[in-house]
């Protein structure tokens, strides 16, 4: 599990610029851009969580849903957000990201799966598209109020002016939450029948709103229903419960497989994403079960106790050998015990394990690039490459990319890679002096020389005239 750079080039256009969002539960983020950053993420940032183990799972909750909704299963992507609030929302064109926060929250699968299909309902129905006309309609009346008001203001009339900028901000909030109460209200429909196309329950989607109301009735004594841009909560409860007690499926429960990937994943975020102490306090050492161990590992390798982590993580592989992510785990406290040679078996493991996870063939490439043997850089190279066929924008696999080619000398290769790694980071002012050394020691016309051009083209904006 690593934080990944969320200015990844395709998904830059919608995480770098302010975009329409729908959420599941909480504040509307339509005005709120997402913050990037590339190394320790800054407390007001958000930023994304990458682990195979847990996109893999929450992809097998959203596809069936994505293909009862008739949408492009293969064009929708979910993603983790390293942030511990209670939320998730959906952009376009079809992504859907869930905060850390939800992910540790929900008790059972069927409650994370309601999550899912609420937001496959914001996308399947069309919201993104109409929410952002909304958004301009509703700035018609605040705009027109500013230059009246401004108006007055400059005759003289300060406290009237003010007054009516006031009032026309008001009436354009109001304008768009009425506009946003529908939507969540149609996706809350929407969700319903995915979840019967699918035979799964309404239940945990309904016991996730009665948390929600139940948290807002304490928060609160009285909310002005629009005041908000999401459905009172009771409101919400009161619907679904409609739909639950209709449900043919109300009663199907959660396959028990089911139920132990989610508490292995969540106990996995827990060690990586809280302090170590209170990881520890959620799975004390009287717990013996996989999770509470799961969870220790990763806690005791956060701390960092290593030789705990490893008895933990070892325990876990003597029952499931065969587990490609408790060898990735395995591989990961080799390395950060400076043992990158005892590393590298584990990750190999996990990777004829799982052979199509680019995150662990990177992992793999980077244990046999710090043992710092030239001989290995071939085969990190090619566990790289075969990464990049699905990770292609990820900065710090180019940045491996570039490692491995220094190493074999070959100078021209690790200036492309390393202008890749900066495009993809958002640091397009070194992508341009990387790709321009590159293009000039690269063969005219070649391949590689065509993409250090394009890297040039695309970046050369950047930099200050006089550089160029």
């Amino acid at each position: 599990m690593t934080i990944c750079n969320p200015t990844q080039a395709s998904r830059r256009t919608h995480w770098r610029k302010t975009a329409f969002t729908l959420g599941f539960a909480g504040a509307l983020l339509a005005l709120t851009p997402i913050t990037p950053s590339f190394a320790q993420p800054s407390n007001n940032a958000v930023f994304a969580l990458r682990d195979t183990e847990t996109e893999e799972l929450l992809r097998s909750y959203e596809l069936p849903l994505a293909r009862a909704a008739g949408m492009d299963v293969n064009a929708v992507r979910v993603f983790l957000m390293g942030d511990m609030s209670i939320n998730a929302f959906a952009t376009q064109p079809q992504d859907i990201f869930i905060f850390a926060g939800m992910l540790l929250e929900v008790k059972k699968p069927n409650e994370l799966i309601g999550v899912l299909a609420h937001e496959t309902g914001h996308l399947s129905g069309g919201h993104l598209t109409r929410g952002s006309d909304a958004m301009n309609k509703a700035s018609v009346p605040m705009l027109l109020s500013m230059v009246v008001g401004l108006a007055v203001m400059l005759a003289g009339g300060g406290p009237a002016g003010a007054a009516i900028m006031s009032m026309g901000q008001s009436i354009a909030q109001n304008q768009y939450n009425a506009f946003s109460r529908i939507q969540e209200s149609s996706a809350d429909q929407i969700a319903v029948k995915l979840l019967t196309a699918t035979r799964q329950s309404p239940q945990g989607m309904y016991d996730t709103f009665v948390r929600f109301a139940q948290e807002q009735a304490r928060s609160a004594y009285k909310i002005e229903p629009f005041a908000v841009s999401h459905p009172v909560g009771q409101e919400r409860v009161s619907a679904l419960q409609d739909h639950l007690d209709n449900s043919p499926y109300r009663d199907v429960p959660d396959p028990p497989q089911s139920v132990h990937a989610l508490q292995m994943v969540q106990a996995k975020l827990s060690g990586f994403i809280l302090p170590p102490d209170e990881t520890l306090k959620r799975y004390p050492v009287s717990n013996t079960s996989a999770a509470a161990r799961y969870a220790r590992a990763m806690a005791y390798m956060k701390k960092p106790d290593l030789q705990r982590a490893l008895a933990e993580i070892n325990s876990l592989i003597t029952e499931e050998p065969n587990n490609p992510y408790f060898q990735e785990v395995l591989g990961q406290i080799h390395v950060m015990m400076a043992k990158p040679a005892l590393g590298v078996p584990a990750y190999q493991k996990a990777v004829s394990l799982k052979p199509q996870a680019p995150q662990l063939r990177t992992a793999l490439a980077t244990a046999q690039l710090a043992m710092d043997d030239a001989k290995l850089a071939p085969a990190a190279l090619g566990n790289l490459k075969a990464a990049l066929l699905t990770e292609e924008e990820d900065p710090f696999t180019w940045y491996q990319v570039a490692k491995a080619y220094s190493m074999l000398q070959n100078l021209p290769m690790a200036d492309l890679a390393t202008a890749e790694s900066n495009y993809n980071g958002g640091n397009l002012p070194q992508a341009f002096v990387f790709a321009s050394r590159a293009r000039s020691k690269l063969p005219q016309g070649s391949s590689d020389w065509q993409r250090a051009n394009d890297i040039i083209g695309a970046t050369q904006g950047s930099m200050p005239q006089r550089r160029r």
